[in-house]
């Protein structure tokens, strides 16, 4: 049993199934929150989740082609880091957009309703249209922090760490 603990190195290879992992770690959460608390999630949401989505399969892909060619971690090392910084990019921007930082999408800050014609409002008072969660408010924090920020955190962290092994494997050679 300790021998082959001793085997087990962390190195770009792995860290492309960890970092898959990670982002499914990360969506389990997202479903969680949205399932037994009940949290509805927003457009912008939806869009992290994408990211997370995209992390995990390009992740868990690049892990299996180092089995048939190793020198692929590295590079996929640095997309991966890229993946992530896109998913703290966008938790960012909404975070941003909850702290009211910044303006939000018109599709989900409220703005879609301006200009709206009585017909309109009587299809949307009638059901019509589907309900509409607010990007710019946090259906949740945790000292002071929203998921959104946290999501940011995260995924800043996830990208620095995905940098960190591809930067190894280069020295390494």
């Amino acid at each position: 049993m300790m021998g082959a603990m001793n085997r087990f190195t962390l190195d770009a290879r792995t860290w492309l199934l960890l970092g898959a992992l990670a982002a499914a770690a990360l969506l389990a959460g997202a479903h969680a929150f949205e399932t037994f608390g009940r949290y509805e999630p927003c457009e912008l949401c939806y869009r992290q989740r994408d990211v997370h989505w995209l992390a995990l399969w390009f992740g868990a892909l690049s892990f299996g082609v180092t089995f048939w060619r190793p020198g692929v971690a590295r590079i996929a090392c640095v997309v991966l880091g890229l993946i992530f910084l896109a998913s703290t990019a966008v938790a960012t921007y909404h975070a941003g957009i909850e702290w009211k930082w910044w303006p939000g999408p018109v599709a989900c800050t409220g703005g879609h309703f301006k200009g709206v014609s009585a017909a309109d409002m009587a299809g949307l008072l009638n059901g019509v249209q589907n309900h509409v969660v607010a990007c710019d408010v946090a259906a949740w924090r945790m000292f002071g922090v929203s998921m959104a920020g946290y999501n940011a955190l995260i995924s800043l962290g996830l990208a620095a760490l995905s940098f960190l092994f591809a930067y190894q494997s280069f020295r390494r050679g």
